[in-house]
């Protein structure tokens, strides 16, 4: 759990180095509290359901209509509204951990800039999404690099150098 919040912690830290398990437990933290927001708040939602069945001259034809709608509950604006204040506190904490993760592969932060922009392009941007999450994987380097000692090891620093 602490890997989970520790983002919150670092929150605007851009400087040094972060681990893969810190980053996956976040990412993991947003979906599970994502499920409890999202679930209870579709299942208090209302829903309006219209079906009909025509037949004329050209046959039979029917249709139906299932729309749900997110505006009439009291209950699901308030869970939503939360979700989205939510939203706006982890979202610098979550650019700072990426930047923080491309840091422990020893490339700048930069790198994210140059991968988000891209991706908000339909279609085309599904190629620099996927790089990310590529990168995302990827593991840290060995030993200390330019943005700090290594966060699996922070003691190792070449001790009898």
């Amino acid at each position: 759990m602490a890997w989970m919040i520790l983002p919150f912690k670092r929150y605007a830290e851009f400087s040094g180095r972060s681990r893969r398990k810190e980053f996956w437990s976040f990412q993991l933290f947003n979906v599970i509290l994502a499920l409890l927001i999202f679930v209870p708040a579709t299942i208090f939602a209302p829903t309006t359901r219209n079906s009909q069945v025509q037949s004329g001259d050209a046959g039979f034809t029917a249709s139906a209509n299932f729309h749900t709608d997110f505006g009439g509950s009291p209950i699901s604006m308030a869970l939503i509204s939360i979700y989205g204040v939510y939203l706006l506190a982890a979202f610098l904490p979550g650019i700072a951990l990426t930047v923080r993760r491309f840091h422990d592969q020893n490339r700048s932060g930069w790198w994210y800039v140059a991968l988000a922009i891209p991706s908000v392009i339909p279609l085309l941007g599904v190629i620099p999404a996927i790089a990310l999450l590529v990168f995302m994987f990827m593991p840290g380097t060995a030993g200390g690099n330019r943005f700090g000692p290594d966060p699996k090891d922070p003691y190792g620093e070449e001790v009898f150098a």
